[in-house]
């Protein structure tokens, strides 16, 4: 180690002593707390605060946003630290106690980095759209049913509006609504608050009713058969899970991070020849393209355009969150897109284009602007001050909602 990197690590650890010596003493319990505990905590400065009893412990670190914080120990053996400001919105977390990831037994549970583990919330200052309200309760069922195409039982969450069972003749559109790389069918309904989300939207009048169904698209690159070099390349929404938040850089569903061609075949059979026959003979659903439509957060994004685009007859509307983009170039070389397509919804959080790799495709919002200039209903959003990350992805339901079914 040189003189400068000596000096810039010493300069780093007294910056950061500092930082944390000044922090701000207004914490307050996470709302993703179990039942009566106080940890974890938040804090104004949108610092995270965990605490953690482990007497026996030699090392205790608060593992979130891809950073490990120490935690210090007093003496009755409980270890209490905090993280350096993070993003708001939703985050995974976890404890590292001795050099073993653990979940933190004060928090709530959530499935994401391919794991049940740790959450907490970070207040925004847009978070009363997600906000549990005194307004007209949608339901969300939890729903098993037989595929045919897996020979196997499967499991879904699907949203109906209020009124849904008071109402018995009117009949509603459908969104399927897809989960990101290393999550699954809880992480719409439970990290990204779908149906507060929607009862809010519905009862300010700001989007019309429709049902949801939340599944699980779950992906995975194929091994190849032992012996043999394991595959290059990301997971297929282009991520890396680290600290429990998805980083990385925007893809597209074919021909970019290793994807085979067709790799997004299975979930589409299941969906088409499965999902959305049981939907429909179960939900007063209106059956047709043009109530019905798809949208997903990055893998999930990815499996939409790679589904909904060339089934444009299927699905009429689509929303891709941090997961691609719409061309011009797919629209015209899609046969029957622009015909049957009413609705294409792009969105990113800022902090991923500000980190955006050009060589993963062109700038998606030019790309989205031109789509819209050439007679396409297509819109661009982008949300404040958010990376790859939940609240980026709440955000943009919130926004996609308010457009969808208004015809």
């Amino acid at each position: 180690m040189n003189r400068l990197t000596v000096i810039a690590t010493v300069a780093a650890l007294c910056c950061s002593a500092v930082s944390f010596a000044q922090v701000k003493e207004d914490f307050v319990p996470s709302p993703n707390n179990q039942p009566g505990k106080q940890y974890p905590m938040v804090n104004s400065e949108r610092c995270v605060r965990v605490q953690v009893k482990a007497p026996e412990a030699q090392s205790v670190k608060l593992d979130i946003g891809g950073v490990k914080y120490e935690l210090n120990k007093d003496a009755e053996g409980v270890w209490t630290g905090e993280s350096a400001p993070q993003d708001e919105g939703f985050h995974y977390y976890q404890l590292n106690i001795d050099g073993a990831d653990v979940p933190d037994p004060s928090s709530l549970y959530y499935y994401g980095a391919s794991r049940w583990g740790s959450g907490v919330d970070v207040p925004a200052p847009d978070q009363d759209f997600y906000a549990l309200k005194n307004v007209p309760q949608g339901k969300v069922s939890e729903v098993y049913y037989w595929s045919e195409v897996n020979q196997a039982m499967r499991h879904c969450f699907i949203y109906t509006p209020a009124g849904y069972d008071t109402d018995l003749d009117k009949r509603y559109p459908v969104l399927y609504l897809q989960h990101g790389g290393g999550e699954n069918e809880y992480g719409w309904p439970q990290q990204g608050r779908t149906a507060q989300i929607m009862d809010n939207l519905i009862a300010e009048g700001k989007a019309v009713p429709f049902i949801i169904v939340m599944d699980n698209g779950t992906w995975t690159m194929p091994r190849p058969a032992a012996p043999g070099p394991r595959p290059e390349g990301p997971r297929p929404d282009g991520q890396r899970h680290r600290g429990g938040r998805h980083q990385g850089p925007q893809g597209r569903p074919q021909g970019g991070f290793g994807l085979p061609d067709g790799w997004a075949d299975g979930f589409m059979n299941t969906l088409v020849k499965d999902i959305i026959p049981m939907v429909d003979a179960n939900y007063r659903t209106i059956a047709d393209k043009d109530h019905r439509a798809m949208a997903g957060l990055s893998m999930g994004g990815m499996q939409t355009k790679a589904i909904a685009l060339p089934h444009s007859e299927i699905f009429g509307s689509l929303g891709i969150f941090s997961g691609g983009t719409i061309t011009v170039e797919d629209a015209d070389n899609t046969p029957g897109f622009r015909e049957n397509n009413r609705l294409v919804f792009i969105s990113f959080g800022s902090k991923e284009l500000e980190n955006r790799n050009p060589a993963f495709g062109g700038d998606p919002k030019v790309e989205t602007d031109k789509l819209a200039e050439s007679g396409h209903n297509a819109h661009f959003y982008v949300s404040p001050g958010t990376a790859h990350e939940w609240q980026s992805w709440r955000r943009s339901l919130y926004q996609y909602a308010q457009l969808l079914f208004k015809w």
